[in-house]
């Protein structure tokens, strides 16, 4: 059974993942909403597109911080020892809480991004070995293509390679999390693999703020 702090523990990261950086930065700094223009998604890839490098690199930067820091609550509880099965369970249900609240923020109506930045920083907090190969992944298929949805797809089939076979990671918890990362991910990108098909995705294109109406 959950213990009563550890629910807590679980609804903070969640409302820490609801941080809905790309809207604030979008309203409060350029008086838009980036869910009204491009993808229509409230994360770092859109604000990069929308609003330029200048908005989007510091979205990036809290998408990815909000992420690390929600599995980090773990040290809060006391109660298990860093490495053990229980600590890594609860690291990965704050993960997992973090990562529900950017796709869905309570601050933002519950419509916000595909949470691959946020994505980011928990893999980085709970496996930084495979995280790394996943962000290599990304960045090399990204440099092939130019496809910023096909680079996190790439990354995201990369991780439950990394834990499984790569590192031979033992805990059932932490296999099962691979797993539904991977899932999770082409499910949030089901329109991106359409337009792929279709030669429809828009390649990346980072470099100056694109005119809105």
């Amino acid at each position: 059974m959950i213990s009563f702090s550890n629910l807590s523990l679980i609804l903070l990261a969640y409302l820490l993942g609801s941080i809905p950086s790309a809207v604030w930065v979008g309203k409060m700094l350029y008086g838009v909403d980036v869910r009204d223009y491009g993808s229509g998604n409230a994360g770092a890839t859109n604000t990069f597109r929308v609003l330029g490098k200048k908005a989007g690199l510091p979205v990036l930067l809290m998408d990815i911080l909000k992420g690390f820091l929600a599995v980090k609550l773990v040290y809060l509880t006391g109660k298990y020892l860093p490495e053990t099965q229980q600590f890594i369970n609860l690291e990965l249900s704050l993960g997992v809480a973090s990562l529900l609240g950017h796709i869905f923020p309570i601050f933002a109506g519950f419509r916000g991004g595909k949470g691959v930045a946020t994505l980011t920083g928990i893999l980085c907090a709970v496996h930084i070995g495979a995280a790394l190969i996943c962000i290599a992944a990304f960045v090399l298929t990204l440099f092939l293509t130019q496809y910023v949805s096909l680079s996190s797809m790439m990354a995201a089939i990369t991780f439950p390679i990394s834990i499984m076979f790569i590192y031979h990671e033992t805990v059932p918890g932490l296999n099962i999390f691979a797993m539904f990362v991977c899932v999770l991910v082409f499910i949030t990108h089901q329109k991106n693999i359409e337009r792929l098909l279709r030669g429809e995705e828009s390649k990346v294109g980072f470099g100056a703020r694109r005119k809105l109406s």
